[in-house]
């Protein structure tokens, strides 16, 4: 059936692009899942996952992990989310009818929500509950052969629209700085973890910093109005959002949480929009098959009625932010960075093999990936991939100790024992299989360079110690063992140095 320009009723090719685009998200964040789950939350992770077993409540944060607790089904789950992943990529996910398209869509959800639910922590994220959100509606979209049930693709925009509005909110009930508009005169600096161009972005002028947050203010409380709008105001509302989490996603490292939106966004577009874009044509398909529909109908009640606390949240002057009402996921409260942190702090983790501690001890530092250390490394681009240690890293080192981050002890000791699974989620361990005798861990203040600075330095960051974090500390400590066997946790023996 021909479909005019600007037909909302048409939605086959924003389908195409939505599903391709989240499946690749879910391959992103399924790989980072094999790579790092393990030592994060497995077994021996920092976070064992035997203590997820005893002390969440399985009607709270249901998992797999629950009933499999043990690494080999860690990583049957993670290969089988990549291949399946992999499967929505290509497009062979739609190629064998609805009845395989749910299936497949169905089981990616179900893998995904037992790594959320059993990595506490680690998984503690908006765009978690956010891709599980919307993971689940694309449930509902049918395969490539049948038409898409509009309610879907209206569903899909609340998601957005709460995830967008909700940040807006959040931010004029947050920080002073959002409302006299000084807010990106710290964030570039100060984010979880800065990317090649945040640099630049830190020194552009502060005119240019005060109109970003006013573009911010209009992109977040005023255009996710228009992603209800008739077409063509809908699909320009939803070109905005690309286009600002583009400028995010250039100037920063937030995982695939501007990714994510950007999926979110090609359903504010209709087909009539996309083809006279993209000057392509859609193939005629056979109706919403009635199993289907009726499911939309009853999904459309369902999330109606779990909006309610999202939508008293969003009202409320006490808005929580990243916040779930059902263990599922299914709907949700978004919003991010309602405050700015104006200082930024690192922890730098250090280790010796001096076995006695003096004044003339060298120490060598370990290195992470992302995080700032070597003050003349150039910030990395990570994202959308996601660096989990990392970004705890960067909530820890507001705190002058570890006391509200307890893993960070049991990171400590695995560093001591030369641990496997955490010393591949380094990029430098300068002790190779042979641990030091002992670690501690500094805490410094950082700061981007001036141009003048890094023109005679070279340097990118500037730093300043501000006091010890954690330690020093060795295996044969007995208060060391004694912390890590209160936690419950299997404490590593001292390995002996070759001679």
């Amino acid at each position: 059936m021909a479909v005019g320009p600007y037909d909302p009723q048409s939605y086959w090719l924003v389908r195409f692009v939505f599903q391709r685009g989240l499946g690749l998200l879910y391959l992103l964040a399924f790989v980072a899942a094999v790579r790092q789950f393990r030592p994060l939350a497995g077994e021996d992770g920092l976070l064992p996952l035997a203590e997820y077993r005893e002390h969440i409540d399985l009607r709270e944060r249901p998992s797999l992990f629950y009933f499999f607790p043990d690494d080999r089904a860690v990583a049957i789950a993670g290969w089988l989310g990549v291949a399946l992943s992999l499967l929505a990529v290509t497009g062979l996910s739609e190629q064998y009818g609805t009845a395989v398209s749910v299936g497949i869509w169905a089981m990616l959800w179900v893998l995904y929500q037992s790594f959320v639910n059993a990595g506490r922590t680690f998984y503690g994220f908006g765009w978690e509950s956010m891709l599980l959100e919307t993971g689940f509606l694309a449930i509902f979209l049918g395969a490539s052969d049948v038409g898409v049930h509009a309610a879907v693709i209206w569903l899909l925009r609340w998601v957005l629209f709460r995830n967008m509005f909700g940040a807006g909110l959040i931010k004029l009930r947050g920080d002073d700085c959002w409302r006299d508009l000084t807010c990106m005169q710290y964030h570039y600096e100060t984010q979880p973890m800065p990317n090649p161009l945040s640099w630049v972005a830190h020194h552009l002028p502060d005119r240019a910093h005060r109109w970003s947050v006013g573009v911010n203010h209009v992109v977040e409380l005023v255009i996710p109005f228009l992603y209800f709008a008739p077409q063509p105001y809908a699909s320009i509302a939803g070109a905005v959002t690309i286009a600002f989490m583009g400028w995010l996603m250039l100037t920063g490292n937030f995982a695939f949480l501007n990714a994510l939106t950007m999926v979110l966004a090609v359903s504010t577009f209709s087909d009539g929009v996309l083809t006279a874009l993209l000057s392509v044509s859609t193939p005629a398909v056979a109706s919403v098959p009635p199993v289907l529909n009726g499911a939309v109908w009853l999904l459309l009640v369902v999330v109606l009625l779990l909006s309610y606390f999202p939508v008293r949240n969003l009202v409320s002057s006490s808005q929580a932010m990243n916040r779930g009402w059902d263990p599922l996921h299914l709907v949700n409260t978004y919003g991010a960075f309602g405050s700015i942190t104006k200082t930024r702090y690192e922890v730098v983790v250090q280790g010796t093999r001096d076995e006695e501690l003096t004044a003339d001890t060298e120490w060598e530092t370990y290195a992470f990936p992302g995080k700032p250390t070597d003050t003349d490394r150039r910030p990395p681009q990570a994202a959308p991939y996601h660096l989990r240690l990392d970004w705890q890293l960067w909530f820890a080192a507001m705190s002058p100790g570890p006391r509200r981050h307890p893993w960070f002890v049991h990171l400590l000791a695995k560093l001591l024992a030369a641990d496997e699974g955490v010393r591949a989620l380094l990029r430098r361990d300068p002790f190779g299989d042979d641990p030091p005798t002992h670690v501690r861990a500094l805490r410094y203040r950082y700061r981007f360079t001036t141009p003048e600075e890094r023109a005679e330095t070279g340097d990118w960051w500037h730093r300043e110690r501000v006091g010890t974090y954690y330690g020093p500390v060795s295996l044969a400590d007995d208060g060391f063992r004694s912390v890590l066997r209160r936690r419950g946790w299997e404490v590593p023996d001292a390995k002996v140095l070759p001679e």
